[in-house]
């Protein structure tokens, strides 16, 4: 990537050697806390998961299976081994931390049926101190291809742990409200996929670097087993490969604690190092949108009277925006073929053409002036084949108007992504299918033809690409904020404590935070925004994304300038992050330091309880005073009936001071804390 040639690269071991074939063959993280054994029982891979000296994922089958190939199933048998190991340090050109350590052991293990070299797959293990990775590799001939039907990798855990998941398979893809039940009574469920065990282990599988492949989902067996399910294609295979392949990284992040899951580096070090080069045209930064008005109904992103897209309102928004230091505005509805039902009209969307009441040219001139970026726009509709027609061109006519950001959507439900194929038959296809998961990548690399950046909506899920791409900046693949506007009901009281140690861990979410007109529908509606102020204000330390909206109207901002105050100021791009406490669902807390500063800034979200909780300042520099400007929930806060109730207040406190933190029902604490004396 473009900075790794100047990253400090404390320590860099690496050992391969070869040893004698043994009948189970384990590998274990370099603290030794955890551990993983591979073995064949009765021709069958299997592998185990131990952590300090417990088993938490029991024996559980590896495995492919093939349409014109046999399967890589039965008979099968370990034939050699390989070690090494490795620690560097890596540096993000973005991200919730600067500095990222890679430091792991890795087994190289192959798997062979007697007598039969086409039946044969090697699986690499890498082995860190928050979890584990293992993939599929097959070394085929340049000519040989494979049709995987079934990958039968399996996750043995105990019935009795509490899992947070959202069902899979389903029509609005990732965006649902969280589930909480034992793992007996999980059904179809996403990843990430968050457990906790009977002694507070806390899981969380997922995957890494899902490229040319599908993604899966997590399937119930028996007694708690856990199957991948590929996303199928039209023809019903999973994934066509051609020549030698390797599958995307099943990943186990493993913590004592809740908040040791959230600090986890696991995704990124199973990704690829930068593709692009050179990506310092990538900004982190804050926005506002032409947006949330049309959520709440008071204007339409088709044309007519209440247009939202119309030159006259971008620039009052570009000139709010320069105002008050944002970076870009967001303008949805400006291209033409949002009339009608535009959820079913992709195919007939322009991504160059503007409506009559929007000049491109003229916006993106005033911007320029003002210091401000349009933020671009490209809903799909879930129309694949209509905008990779459209592709270049559009992204083409951004370039040129100097557009750094484009934020893409697939609304659509899921398995209803339409495509062309070489006979210019559309398919349907999976948000999470392989076509779908390459087309992702190829948004991207277009994208970044003419240096811009990916915002995308209705995603496939995160699994760590920022780093081989770091133009694409974030995603969304949740219940965002867009819920409170018109969902009955809005998102649940609990939802931010969820993310956290969920959707999160996957990576960056553009959750569009930052409403301080809680009740748009008036407080008697059931949709609304179901957090109180101080609450909107933390989410945009604790949500991590480098581009964070301020989503609100600019009226209300100017209605409310001391919750506006925090939301200026925030930043997006930290040197550290730190997970201070926590719950799955209950709450969070959560320090960041901005980059290149000695500023922290302290989030804290709650669900439907009032809390009290000591937050020591550990992590503040030894000797320096700190300036604590805080906003918080007053006694009498409650999301329901008073969210507004808000106390904003500083003091100055140190390393060794704790803070006595507040959150009503529903609510969260914001804090920064800044600089200001060295003392002896």
């Amino acid at each position: 990537m473009n900075k790794i040639a100047g990253a400090v690269y404390l320590l860099a071991l690496l050992i391969t050697y070869a040893e004698p074939l043994a009948a189970r063959e384990t590998v274990s993280s370099p603290d030794g806390r955890l551990k993983l054994s591979l073995w064949s029982e009765r021709g069958t891979p299997h592998y185990r998961v131990e952590f300090r000296g417990r088993e938490v994922v029991g024996d559980s089958p590896l495995g492919l299976v093939f349409r014109d190939a046999p399967a890589l199933d039965t008979g099968m048998g370990l034939v050699s081994a390989e070690r090494r190991s490795r620690d560097v340090e890596w540096e993000q050109p973005w991200g919730e931390r600067r500095l990222v350590r890679d430091h792991h052991n890795e087994l190289l293990v192959s798997f062979a049926a007697a007598g039969d070299d086409s039946r044969a797959f090697d699986l690499r293990v890498r082995m860190f101190d928050d979890g584990l990775g293992f993939r599929y590799e097959l070394p085929l001939e340049e000519t040989e291809s494979r049709a995987i039907t079934r990958e039968l990798t399996g996750f043995q855990l105990d019935t009795r742990g509490l899992a947070w998941w959202i069902p899979a398979a389903e029509w609005n893809r990732y965006e649902y409200t969280y589930q909480n039940t034992p793992v007996a009574a999980v059904g179809r469920a996403h990843t990430p996929f968050t457990v906790r065990l009977a002694d507070g282990t806390h899981l969380a599988i997922h995957e890494a670097a899902l490229v040319d492949y599908s993604g899966f989902y997590l399937q119930q067996g028996r007694w708690g087993m856990l199957h991948t399910h590929l996303a199928p294609g039209p023809d019903g295979i999973a994934v066509h490969r051609q020549g030698s392949f390797h599958t995307p990284w099943r990943t186990i992040q493993v913590a004592d604690k809740a908040t040791g899951l959230v600090v986890s580096d696991l995704i990124l070090n199973l990704n690829e190092p930068n593709k692009l080069g050179d990506v310092s045209w990538v900004e982190p930064g804050k926005y506002i949108g032409i947006w949330w008005g049309m959520h709440i109904g008071q204007l339409t992103w088709g044309s007519g009277p209440r247009h939202g897209a119309t030159t006259k309102r971008t620039l009052a928004y570009m000139d709010f925006a320069a105002e008050h230091g944002f970076d870009g505005v967001l303008v949805e509805g400006w291209n033409t073929g949002w009339d009608g039902n535009w959820l079913a009209n992709g195919a007939v969307f322009s991504f160059t053409e503007a409506y009559a009441d929007f000049d491109l040219e003229a916006v993106a001139k005033h911007g320029a002036r003002r210091g401000v970026k349009l933020v671009g726009h490209h809903e799909t509709s879930g129309h694949l084949g209509n905008y990779e027609a459209q592709m270049e061109d559009a992204f083409a006519l951004y370039g040129r108007l100097g557009v750094a950001q484009v934020k893409t959507g697939y609304v659509a439900d899921a398995g209803e992504l339409l495509r062309f194929d070489e006979k210019g038959v559309v398919r349907r296809e999976w948000h999470y299918g392989q076509y779908a998961v390459n087309h992702f990548v190829r948004v991207l690399e277009t994208a970044a033809k003419h240096r811009i950046a990916v915002n995308t909506h209705e995603p496939v899920k995160d699994t760590g690409l920022r780093r081989t791409y770091p133009n694409w900046l974030t995603r969304e693949g949740a219940r965002g904020q867009e819920y409170n506007a018109w969902a009955t009901p809005p998102n649940a009281v609990d939802h931010m404590a969820t993310l956290v140690f969920t959707r999160m861990l996957a990576g960056p979410m553009d959750f569009t935070p930052g409403i301080v007109d809680l009740m748009p529908h008036g407080p008697k509606a059931e949709s609304r925004v179901a957090t109180t102020l101080a609450r909107q204000l933390a989410a945009y330390v604790v949500l991590y994304s480098p581009v964070h909206m301020a989503a609100d109207l600019p009226a209300n901002y100017e209605a409310r300038p001391r919750a506006f105050e925090f939301i200026k100021q925030v930043p997006t791009d930290w040197e550290q992050s730190l997970a201070l406490a926590g719950q799955v669902g209950d709450f969070a807390v959560l320090a960041r330091q901005e980059r290149g500063s000695r500023r922290w800034y302290l989030g804290a979200v709650s669900d439907d309880v009032s809390r009290r909780l000591d937050v020591p300042l550990d992590f503040l520099e030894r000797g320096r005073e700190y300036r604590l400007q805080w906003w918080g929930d007053a006694e009498d806060a409650h999301w329901r009936d008073k969210p507004y109730a808000m106390i904003v207040s500083e003091r100055v406190v140190r390393q060794g001071d704790a803070l006595q933190l507040f959150m009503a029902p529903g609510g969260g604490y914001a804090a920064v804390l800044t600089p200001i004396t060295t003392t002896p």
